[in-house]
């Protein structure tokens, strides 16, 4: 069953048969977002667990009022932000489908997206995850949706320009960002999707193992796609299973906080799979530029807020 908003603002049910899927949704002051999210979501499958990080915003107070007689919609409440990949291990294990669906709380479902991702996720045993077609609020293809694993050497190339030469050396400096790429015309199978829409197989994940608690927030998509393709398991992007996902939403008031985690997440990352691949000297160079990129983008959100903040008092 899915629902409809009614004139009061609350949500009834309706008749449809949702897939056999289970949806976890991560939550940590997604506002409005979350509702938009779970009344796109309902109408596609089986149950939804939301695992709150202790949001403070109100948003898993007014999904209980909007959505009060669906029993389909679980609520975890966690009495601290666990960072996302513990949120969604809390998910997993709550979960009763076979198949999980990963979402952010600021993604919107096409219609028919879940059936779609379901559809190529079957059609072949040995797939064991696969991501629907991420779209910003301008209508362009996201970054992160369809990408190649960034290792160090890659992420150096694409840090520095180097893909200008990917045409003659294309083996050398290719881009890890396949979004630049144009769409295909169906399912391709890639080495990453994104953790803000992925739909996964339960006998994959109890294969793989969960999701790596180590990472508080962001690469922990990358090292599960890897350690996915390392267990043999193929990832698949689907053009055709669009999602409106406006990035970044839950994480803008707190930009030192998210930047922080999210090159502590490469370092981790960087050093899990890849220290047997370089030489000693050269991965401490590759860590030591990571903090440094940290560094650089702090000092850009130290200047943008002082600028704010200025212009705030002229006005």
């Amino acid at each position: 069953m899915g629902k409809t908003m009614t004139v009061n603002g609350a949500y009834e049910q309706k008749n449809s048969f949702p897939n056999p899927v289970s949806a976890v949704v991560v939550n940590y002051n997604a506002g409005d977002f979350l509702c938009e999210c779970l009344q796109s979501t309902l109408e596609q499958v089986a149950e939804i667990i939301v695992v709150d990080n202790a949001s403070e915003d109100g948003s898993i107070d007014r999904i209980q009022r909007l959505f009060a007689s669906e029993s389909r919609i679980k609520i975890i409440r966690n009495p601290t932000n666990l960072g996302f990949s513990a949120a969604c291990n809390i998910g997993l294990r709550h979960a009763q489908e076979d198949h999980i669906f990963f979402l952010n709380p600021d993604c919107h479902l096409s219609s028919g997206c879940v059936s779609r991702l379901l559809e190529v996720l079957q059609s072949d045993p040995s797939v064991g995850m696969v991501g629907g077609f991420l779209v910003n609020p301008d209508g362009s293809e996201q970054a992160g949706g369809r990408r190649a694993i960034p290792t160090p050497w890659r992420s150096f190339v694409t840090a520095f320009g180097l893909t200008r030469f990917a045409q003659r050396w294309p083996h050398w400096f290719e881009d890890f960002n396949l979004h630049r790429q144009p769409l295909p015309a169906g399912p391709i199978e890639v080495e990453a999707i994104s953790g803000a829409c992925m739909l996964v197989r339960r006998a994959a994940i109890a294969d793989v193992g969960e999701w790596d608690e180590g990472y508080f927030l962001h690469c922990e998509d990358l090292d599960w796609c890897l350690r996915f393709r390392r267990k043999g398991w193929k990832i698949l992007f689907v053009p055709d299973a669009r999602v409106d996902h406006v990035h970044g939403a839950c994480s803008r008031s707190r930009p030192f906080f998210v930047e922080w985690h999210k090159h502590r997440g490469m370092v981790r990352f960087y050093r899990k799979f890849f220290r047997d691949d370089y030489p000693w000297g050269l991965m401490g160079l590759v860590i030591a530029g990571v903090w440094l990129r940290f560094v650089l983008v702090a000092a850009r959100h130290v200047v943008r807020l002082g600028f704010r903040r200025v212009w705030g008092e002229r006005e």
